[in-house]
């Protein structure tokens, strides 16, 4: 929380805020509601700062909707999820990584976010340490932190590929009492990947070390040359998460699922309960037509390929040329050093003068990220361009 938010809240409240309630802003919807004021004044707005898709849920899953506000009253469904929808999800995973998965263990949430609150509460109490790598995604420290737990950082860089190491995690484990650990792959912000022998090693450690370990794959569907693994082909001790936000483009239907271990469902599922009663019944309706839409997805999915290329090939000659390697998602993490040792200033001056919209890398490494930028290309190809050319003309890069 920035200190004019704390001032406020400390001079208009009854009394003082507990602690857990003193988390940080969620940057990038700073920077929303930055260029959405900009476009209200009618300015043109390149939005490169969310990771959302500018596509609309698939068309299966819109029709399906349809059909379910007609002959549905779409009221409270069980706790875990719509069961055909369960099931669904436990055949993407033998159709994406060959595993035959028991519906049991899925629990359909109301979008990755809340799989996170059921995930942290199931599995960490008051003042338990929890590893996670930076850069990350800062929502991961900002809810463990309101939830009382304490994350722990694990520092990534270039010779790591911006992911952690299974040495680092024992280091890690050694220097602190760790309760478990969380890795993004591909990682937001950097798009970086761990290698499926990687991700082995790690899940060998956290099970040796009697760590929980917590998978974000919520960007599984869209990598570019890696091969993609989940963490439940190597041990079946993990909790998974994923969404319907990224791959499937349903974003606002905020709709996700969680994998856990068989002995994990019941307790996930009276938080669950407890918390949400129930995931949205008509988003449930729409992440189960979405599986009938999966050649809309690929098409999608190939426009930001198309993206990725385009910006590869054309950022350096904005004097953007210290790029993270893009290995999945839709991010480039870009060192702007040469530039600017203020991210935060650098991307509002970005979105005045240029009209490109883009995160400070202050929201994922609080330490570091003020040299870096994160750049979404979830827009479309003819965005990404206009932006490339809008960073090209603009006088500040020039050095």
């Amino acid at each position: 929380m920035m200190a004019s938010d704390r001032t406020l809240a400390a001079s208009s409240l009854l009394r003082p805020l507990p602690a857990r309630s003193a988390i940080d802003a969620f940057i990038v919807m700073d920077v929303m509601r930055q260029a959405a004021a900009a476009e209200a004044q009618g300015r043109d707005i390149v939005h490169m700062q969310v990771g959302q898709p500018a596509t609309a849920a698939p068309r299966a899953a819109r029709e399906a909707v349809k059909r379910a506000l007609d002959a549905e009253n779409l009221g409270y469904t069980l706790a875990l999820g719509l069961d055909p929808l369960r099931e669904r999800i436990a055949r993407l995973y033998r159709d994406w990584y060959g595993l035959d998965l028991s519906p049991d263990r899925v629990v359909v949430t109301s979008g990755s976010s809340g799989a996170f609150v059921l995930a942290f509460l199931s599995l960490f109490g008051i003042g338990d340490l929890v590893a996670l790598p930076a850069p990350g995604y800062p929502c991961y420290r900002h809810i463990l932190t309101a939830l009382g737990a304490c994350p722990v950082n694990l520092e990534t860089g270039p010779s790591t590929r911006w992911m952690p190491t299974a040495a680092a995690i024992e280091a890690a484990a050694d220097e602190h009492d760790l309760a478990g650990l969380l890795i993004a792959s591909p990682a937001n912000p950097t798009g970086t990947m761990l290698e499926p022998d990687r991700l082995a090693e790690i899940a060998t450690v956290a099970k040796r070390r009697k760590l929980w370990f917590v998978s974000d794959e919520i960007y599984h569907g869209l990598t570019w040359g890696l091969p993609q693994a989940t963490a439940l082909q190597f041990s079946d001790d993990v909790v998974v998460i994923n969404s319907f936000s990224k791959y499937f483009s349903m974003t606002g239907w905020r709709v996700g699922w969680m994998v856990v271990p068989p002995a994990l469902v019941r307790t996930v599922e009276r938080l669950a309960q407890n918390l949400y009663i129930s995931p949205p019944a008509v988003s449930q309706v729409a992440a189960l037509g979405a599986f009938d839409g999966l050649e809309e997805l690929e098409a999608n999915r190939r426009i930001y390929a198309a993206n990725r290329e385009l910006l590869l090939n054309q950022l350096p000659s904005a004097g953007f040329t210290e790029i993270v390697p893009a290995d999945g998602a839709f991010y480039l993490y870009v060192d702007v050093s040469r530039f600017t040792d203020d991210s935060l200033a650098f991307t509002k001056l970005m979105l005045a003068e240029t009209g490109v919209a883009a995160t400070p890398g202050v929201d994922f490494d609080e330490a570091r990220g003020h040299r870096f930028v994160r750049f979404s290309y979830a827009g479309s190809t003819e965005r990404m361009g206009e932006a490339a050319r809008r960073l090209q003309a603009w006088e500040r890069l020039r050095v």
